[in-house]
């Protein structure tokens, strides 16, 4: 049995975006009879638990130690090592291959040089042409909403019909950390529309939620969502939605929701510009009365 390792981590200030797409993959490469594991580091509000829930080991790394990462690829005798981190860059992958002869995938959303066998970039807008100074020659390609990394809820509901009519319903998600702070923001401009009605996203590792709890108390136009696995049903439920401008974006795309975009993180620039060059409702920062004009659109 091949066994695969993955490289990821998630925090109250990284996100958890990285480890939610990853299981993802985790799950495409243990239906294909793989063995997968991850390693990752133990920050404060971290998915470690959520991996576990999910059947995989997990193996806390001490640090970003290169050679830590390469003992325990040959102590786990690995075969494929996916690395979905910002902070692993092209000479650490080199030399990770080069000590180990392990295969390499490495996803990437910044168009960053790499060092590996393989490269996905499953966002929107995503562009094979741009790599090709930034991997080796022999390394594959897989870019676009083709290779989206998507959870088997959003396949059923998809084309479900949940939609009620009597209020617009608006999900929100500014990511599962909100590390932008923007959420209350968003909210106070929604409060100023009539017959609306908003289903808010977050985790419990969100910084800044017992404010968030604090201020969707007793609003009856707010239903708060921590730590929910239902996303796909709420979007599906939805008439639009307030994201960043992250991976939950593919998500959005999918299902064919129409959507204001908003860019919270640096890393969110490439899916920014392709958004405005089509014409989405997007917003390079949140702007009040920019976001009040795109509602209205909405």
């Amino acid at each position: 049995m091949k066994k695969v390792l993955i490289r990821a981590d998630s925090s109250s200030s990284i996100g958890h975006g990285h480890i939610m797409r990853c299981l993802v993959l985790a799950k495409q490469y243990l239906n294909k009879g793989y063995d997968v594991s991850f390693a990752t580091l133990n920050l404060k509000g971290n998915l470690n638990k959520k991996i576990l829930k999910n059947s995989y080991d997990v193996h806390i790394l001490k640090s970003n130690n290169n050679e830590e990462l390469i003992k325990k690829i040959k102590e786990l005798k690995i075969d494929l090592l996916i690395i979905d981190s910002y902070d692993i860059k092209y000479k650490s992958q080199k030399s990770i291959k080069l000590k180990t002869d392990v295969e390499i995938l490495c996803l990437d959303d910044t168009y960053e040089k790499h060092y590996c066998d393989i490269l996905l970039n499953h966002n929107i807008g995503a562009n094979k042409k741009k790599y090709k100074s930034l991997v080796p020659n022999f390394c594959e390609v897989r870019c676009g909403v083709k290779y989206t990394l998507l959870r088997d809820e959003f396949y059923k509901y998809k084309n479900m019909n949940l939609k009620q009519n009597n209020k617009t319903k608006v999900f929100l998600a500014i990511g599962g950390t909100d590390h932008s702070n923007i959420n209350i923001k968003i909210l106070k401009v929604l409060s100023k529309f009539k017959n609306i009605k908003v289903n808010l996203v977050t985790t419990s590792a969100n910084s800044n939620l017992d404010i968030l709890k604090q201020y969707c108390k007793e609003k009856d136009f707010i239903k708060l969502y921590i730590d929910t696995n239902n996303i796909a049903k709420l979007m599906k439920e939805s008439s639009f939605a307030i994201v960043s401008a992250s991976v939950i974006l593919n998500e959005v795309y999918f299902m064919q929701l129409p959507f204001i975009a908003i860019k919270t993180a640096s890393n969110q620039k490439n899916i920014y510009k392709y958004l405005k060059k089509k014409k989405y409702l997007v917003m390079k920062k949140f702007n009040k009365k920019r976001l009040k004009k795109l509602i209205k659109k909405m």
